[in-house]
């Protein structure tokens, strides 16, 4: 096992800047996963760290190695493609050792080696198997199992579940967590799915526009965003936004006159800002914003309103069923501890948010 170090790590493309200049210091075992939209630059960092695509500034450190310029294979690392890149010719056997027979490993720590990890991973049975018999959950574990047998310093993940469809997802997050839990090797992992982020990793590291935008651990990107951006990245559902002018400290006044009281005001004074919060902490109350219920959603443990609130589409999540129906007018409270104010800015548009399960 070993630390990852980055320091200043800068990425052109000619004129073009991807990275302007990203710094993380990763902890020997430690799991921390790249979050963000497409093209916000964390496969591209990924791949500088992998010694896949040079670095143009700064430097990587693996351990206490600056690995600029020395080639993937003497890295040290083991990575996991979105597409598994296995040989279709040979059966997992073959493909899990290929990289120890290219060392020049003696057969028979190969064979152990394959076998102790085809244990780890439940493909006791399947050493034989080529790919093409074998399902979409299993491709992954053999290509996982690829890069466990190297007993690499640091695993590398390159969004690899994103060709799974959402069970099977849910079910390999589990898998991948349990087997750090026992393997306790450094990983990075990169993916654009923020619910995948923060259920494998002690710590998340939000990237845009080629910056990083805050970085904790799960819990506290979600409780105390930095940001408008972290706000509306992180959580699904995604947190409602409401823009208006402060008066009298604690009024919020939105663009149609409406006036909305906070419980909370601005430390920081400003006149104008954008409140969040997020679905689950709105309660229906006696008393509070009036909202007009559009659409129910029931699932079961949980239950989705969308509601309008003075023209603003708002969405509640009530945990356990509720009698609500379209038309009712609700009124919504909020607790001061769960109002987040942020400077007055255009909520995030971001895709992903409708992308991820």
């Amino acid at each position: 096992m070993s630390t990852v170090q980055i320091r200043d790590a800068r990425k052109s493309y000619g004129a073009v800047e991807v990275l302007h200049g990203v710094s993380l210091d990763i902890e020997d075992g430690e799991f921390v996963a790249l979050v963000g939209p497409s093209g916000c630059g964390k496969s591209t960092l990924l791949r500088m760290i992998a010694g896949l695509e040079d670095i143009t500034g700064g430097d990587i450190l693996i351990g206490d190695r600056v690995v600029n310029h020395i080639a993937p294979k003497d890295r040290d690392i083991a990575m996991v493609f979105q597409n598994y890149a296995l040989y279709p010719h040979k059966n997992v056997r073959d493909n899990m050792g290929f990289a120890l027979r290219q060392r020049r490993i003696r057969k028979a720590e190969i064979e152990q080696r394959v076998n102790n990890t085809a244990q780890i991973l439940g493909l006791e049975n399947l050493l034989d198997r080529k790919p093409r018999q074998l399902s979409g959950g299993q491709r992954q574990r053999v290509a996982m199992g690829r890069a466990i047998v190297r007993d690499p310093n640091v695993f590398l993940f390159d969004e690899p579940l994103s060709n799974l469809d959402a069970k099977l997802r849910v079910q390999m997050r589990s898998e991948i967590k349990e087997l750090h839990q026992r393997l306790k090797t450094t990983t990075i992992y990169v993916t654009h799915d923020q619910i995948e982020a923060m259920t494998l990793a002690d710590r998340v590291v939000v990237m845009n526009g080629g910056v990083v935008e805050q970085e904790g651990s799960p819990l506290d990107l979600y409780d105390n965003p930095a940001s408008l951006f972290v706000a509306a990245f992180i959580g699904s559902p995604p947190m409602n936004f409401l823009e208006g002018d402060l008066v009298g400290g604690t009024n919020l006044v939105l663009a149609d006159s409406t006036a909305l009281p906070l419980p909370i005001g601005d430390p920081k004074g400003r006149s104008r800002v954008t409140v969040g919060i997020r679905p689950e902490h709105f309660t229906i109350a006696d008393s509070g914003w009036p909202a007009t219920v559009s659409v129910v959603e029931p699932t079961g443990s949980e239950t989705q309103i969308t509601a309008r609130l003075a023209g603003h589409i708002v969405r509640i999540l009530i945990r356990g069923r509720t009698a609500t129906k379209p038309g009712e007018t609700i009124h919504l409270a909020i607790a001061p501890e769960y109002v987040h104010l942020f400077d007055a800015a255009p909520v995030p548009q971001l895709a992903e948010l409708e992308d991820v399960a």
